[in-house]
């Protein structure tokens, strides 16, 4: 999967399209892939979600990771009655507790192996999370969005969770799709295949299509449901926080900016300090950081004091 894949590569006949917002939302074509490591109780409702779409994937790859409750075969079922469906054995090491996963960029690997295993390439491709719903439209209108702005390169739906019985949005900063639904222009995949598999990818990969001319944003005009929060499956908070704060180190954060950021999320979760505790624990072991110098100096770029006052902190997320 190369930068200087042939344009062709992508060519296949286009039905005509459906009118959304303007724009023939599927003049574009998309595939999913679902990392999933014991999803058997969240699988089925992101079945559900997908059987339903008004405009139906291309291909979506489930890529399972050694999971121990039936999510496998779940999948595989769920493949046998659907043709675009395909149920996937991650054939990497077997990996210890499911906390370790975001520390060791599990995701990441899944994906990747998700996308070398689609049967045909997609103009679009979407990392789909298995704790993940969306309206039937979510994926029409996802592609209008990518049909109207040639320049989007990573995009995703606003995060929709769960609190005291209504759905809530979590806020975040404009350019940053949550990575339980974000999707890329095929044009980006060849930056996810590069990067390195650890915590923080999600993130880094914004950068990096950005130096290539490519926007990044979150669409606040949809919208998905994540049915479990961030770092939920972190048995602390505090334990979650400290992860954030590793990432931040890896992913090269001004020591200042982390610091600003824990102190702006911390007026309503106090655990946030431990992201501090974190980032400064991986600087005394000397946690080797992302070696790519220029996707660190931009992200550096972005935190600068003058930035900064030109847009704010980022919301919390």
């Amino acid at each position: 999967m190369r930068r200087d894949e042939p344009a062709d590569r992508l060519a296949r006949p286009r039905a005509p399209g459906r009118i959304v917002a303007g724009v023939t939302s599927d003049a574009l074509t998309y595939a999913l892939v679902t990392p999933a490591r014991n999803e058997a109780d969240n699988l089925p409702r992101l079945g559900t979600a997908i059987a339903a779409q008004t405009i139906p994937p291309l291909s979506w790859i489930i890529v399972d990771d050694h999971s121990d409750d039936g999510s496998l075969d779940w999948a595989a079922a769920f493949a046998a009655q659907h043709a675009y469906a395909r149920a996937l054995a991650w054939d990497g090491p077997a990996g210890g507790a499911l906390s370790e996963g975001r520390r060791e960029a599990r995701d990441l690997h899944a994906f990747r192996f998700g996308i070398t295993s689609l049967p045909v390439p997609a103009d679009v491709v979407v990392k789909v999370d298995a704790d993940t719903s969306f309206d039937p439209d979510y994926f029409e209108r996802l592609l209008a969005h990518f049909a109207a702005e040639p320049e989007l390169g990573i995009a995703g739906g606003l995060c929709l969770e769960l609190e005291d019985g209504r759905w809530v949005a979590r806020s975040t900063v404009a350019t940053h799709p949550r990575g339980a639904s974000r999707a890329y222009r095929w044009a980006c995949v060849a930056d996810v295949m590069e990067l390195e598999p650890r915590m923080g990818w999600d993130g880094l990969d914004e950068v990096k299509v950005s130096l290539r001319g490519f926007r990044t944003r979150q669409l606040p005009d949809i919208a998905f449901r994540h049915h479990r929060a961030e770092g939920g499956r972190e048995r602390h908070r505090l334990r979650a926080r400290a992860l954030s704060g590793r990432a931040s180190w890896f992913m090269g954060y001004r020591p200042s900016y982390l610091v600003l950021r824990a102190l702006h999320r911390a007026r309503r979760d106090p655990a946030a300090l431990a992201m501090v505790w974190g980032y400064f624990a991986e600087a005394v072991r000397g946690t080797p950081r992302c070696a790519d110098a220029a996707v660190v100096a931009a992200v550096r770029e972005r935190q600068a004091l003058q930035t900064l006052l030109r847009e704010g902190l980022p919301a919390r997320t």
